[in-house]
């Protein structure tokens, strides 16, 4: 059983690692947009602590993670990841605030989804300190999640119908 539970800390880990990724990637595409840039910085913050937190959670379940978050793709990440767009046609920025507001929103849905799995199998263990985890990280996550679709709610039509 506590192999399952390792397993389903890992990929919250892995997922919550991903998210504060495309936010900081998101935040440092669009500084323009001091909303994004700023919230999306202290969004990504919640996440990185969430991987912290998972790190310690997970020994408890013999799953031994990196307490720290993942870093931030260096020059030559951006680069190549700059050509990628350029080539993929996303070189409208508009275009890319959109498609980057649905990735955070897709992954914040994702982590939501396995910090709920993980809420329930902590309650069935009678782990508290795991079920307090929980309790404190997910409401971020929903937060994170309900910030992305609002802002999707406010660019989507303007950037959709603006030639």
């Amino acid at each position: 059983m506590s192999n399952k539970v390792g397993l389903a800390i890992r990929e919250l880990h892995r997922s919550e690692n991903e998210l504060a990724a495309a936010l900081l990637r998101a935040s440092d595409r669009h500084q323009t947009d001091h909303d994004l840039f700023y919230l999306g910085r202290d969004l990504a913050k919640w996440s990185q602590e969430h991987v912290r937190q998972l790190a310690e959670h997970g020994s408890n379940y013999g799953v031994d993670l990196d307490a720290e978050p993942a870093e931030e793709p260096g020059p030559i990440a951006a680069m190549r990841q700059k050509g990628a767009e350029l080539l993929d046609g996303h070189h409208d920025p508009s275009l890319l605030l959109l498609k980057d507001l649905r990735e955070i929103h897709l992954k914040a849905a994702g982590v939501s989804l396995d910090w709920e799995i993980l809420a329930q199998t902590a309650q069935a263990l009678k782990d508290q300190e795991l079920l307090e985890l929980t309790k404190t990280s997910h409401p971020q996550t929903l937060r994170q999640l309900r910030w992305a679709n609002a802002s999707l709610k406010i660019h989507a039509a303007q950037i959709m119908v603006t030639p």
